[in-house]
C-alpha cells in the first residue's frame, strides 16, 4: 500500500505550531553575572547588616545586568583567604578588616590604640589621609578599596578577670585577628596574643585554648561569645574600619556600568553603616549584660600610656607613617 505524500503546508504548519509552542516556553537565559561578595561575620553582625543592605540598593539599582550575592560567615574563606581570592580573581569583592594592616603596612595607622575617637574623627580622617595617602598604596598590592565601612570600636573579654589596666592582660592567652600590630600591641600590654582565624574562636573559646579575645560589642553578640566568655572590659582600644575591596586586574573586567553602580552604592551605604553601628553599641551592651557577661570600664590613661612604645615602633617600622599620625592629630 503506498502512503500518501504528506501535504507541505500540513508540514509548514506542524512547524509553525512547534515553534510557537517552543516560543511560549521560557528557554534558558544567559547567565546572570553574578557579583561574589564575602565576609566572615555571622548573621546579626554589622558585616552581615552591611553587606546585605548593600546588595539590596545595588541589585535595585542594577536592575537585571547583574546581582551581588553576599556570602557570609567565613564561607568563602577567612580575610587573608579572600583577599588572595581577590588577587586571582576568583572572589568579586571582600570586606576585610584588620588584616589589611598586613597587606599595607600603612593601615597599620588604623591599628594604633586609640587613635580614632569617633566616627565625626574618622570621617575628617577618611578625607584627608585614607583616600590620599592610603589607597594609593592599597592599589600597588593589586587591590582597590571602594567605600570605607565599618567594624567598629573594640573590647576585650575574657575568662579570667576583668580587666582594668593593661597589667590585667598579664598572661591572658588572647585571641586576636590576623595583623601583626594587634600581636604587638597586647603583647606589650603583658598577654599572650595568637592571631586566629574568626571562624576558629567560638571553639578556641569554649575549649579553653584562649582565655579571651578583642572585638566589636556587633561581633561578641553575633558569635555568641557571651556564652564562652565571662568578663567584658569596655577598652575601646582601636576603632576598626573595614573596607569594601575588590581585585583590580579583575574588576575591570566588569562592564564599566556595572562597576559605577557598585562602586556608588558602597560609598551610598556608609552613612547606614555607622548609623546601625551606634545603634547597635547602644543597644547590645544591655543585652550582653542581660546575658551574664560583667562588665567594667578600664582606665584609659593607663592604655594610652602603655600604648607608646606601639606608635615609636610603628614610626620607626614603616616610612610615611609619622607624617599621618602627626596629620591625624590637626584633625582632633
Amino acid at each position: 500500500m503506498t502512503r500518501p505524500a504528506r501535504c507541505p503546508g500540513r508540514l509548514f504548519g506542524a512547524v509553525f505550531a512547534a515553534v510557537l509552542v517552543l516560543a511560549a516556553v521560557p528557554l534558558p537565559a544567559a547567565a546572570q553575572l553574578e557579583i561574589k561578595f564575602g565576609h566572615v561575620g555571622n548573621p546579626g553582625s554589622l558585616f552581615a547588616k552591611s553587606a546585605e543592605e548593600f546588595a539590596r540598593r545595588a541589585n535595585a539599582a542594577l536592575a537585571g545586568k547583574a546581582k551581588v550575592v553576599v556570602y557570609g560567615s567565613s564561607q568563602l574563606g577567612g580575610d587573608k583567604e579572600m583577599l588572595q581570592k581577590l588577587k586571582l580573581g576568583t572572589l568579586d569583592m571582600a570586606l576585610p578588616s584588620t588584616v589589611m594592616s598586613s597587606e599595607v603596612d600603612l593601615l597599620g595607622f588604623f591599628e594604633m590604640p586609640y587613635i580614632v575617637k569617633d566616627r565625626a574623627e574618622m570621617r575628617r580622617i577618611e578625607k584627608e589621609i585614607f583616600w590620599p595617602s592610603m589607597e594609593p598604596a592599597i592599589e600597588k598590592k593589586g587591590l582597590e578599596v571602594l567605600a570605607v565601612w565599618e567594624n567598629g570600636f573594640r573590647q576585650i573579654t575574657n575568662n579570667k578577670r576583668p580587666i582594668r589596666v593593661p597589667a590585667d592582660l598579664q598572661g591572658i592567652k588572647l585571641r586576636v585577628p590576623e595583623g601583626k600590630w594587634r600581636v604587638r600591641m597586647f603583647e606589650a600590654y603583658g598577654a599572650n596574643p595568637s592571631p586566629m582565624k574568626f571562624s576558629e574562636l567560638f571553639t578556641a573559646l569554649q575549649t579553653g585554648v584562649m582565655d579571651g579575645e578583642e572585638n566589636p560589642l556587633t561581633q561578641i553578640w553575633s558569635a555568641k561569645l557571651q556564652e564562652v566568655q565571662k568578663y567584658l572590659s569596655m577598652s575601646n582600644h582601636v576603632y576598626t574600619p573595614a573596607y569594601v575591596t575588590v581585585g583590580i586586574t579583575h574588576w575591570k573586567t566588569l562592564p564599566p556600568d556595572v562597576r559605577k553602580i557598585l562602586e556608588d552604592t558602597a560609598k551610598q551605604t556608609q552613612a547606614f553603616v555607622y548609623q546601625t553601628a551606634e545603634h547597635d553599641e547602644n543597644d547590645l551592651l544591655g543585652k550582653l549584660k542581660a546575658a551574664g557577661m560583667q562588665v567594667n570600664d578600664v582606665d584609659k590613661e593607663a592604655f594610652v600610656k602603655a600604648s607608646q612604645p606601639i606608635y615609636a615602633e610603628f614610626e620607626k617600622d614603616v616610612p610615611g607613617a609619622k607624617a599621618l599620625i602627626d596629620r591625624a592629630a590637626t584633625l582632633r
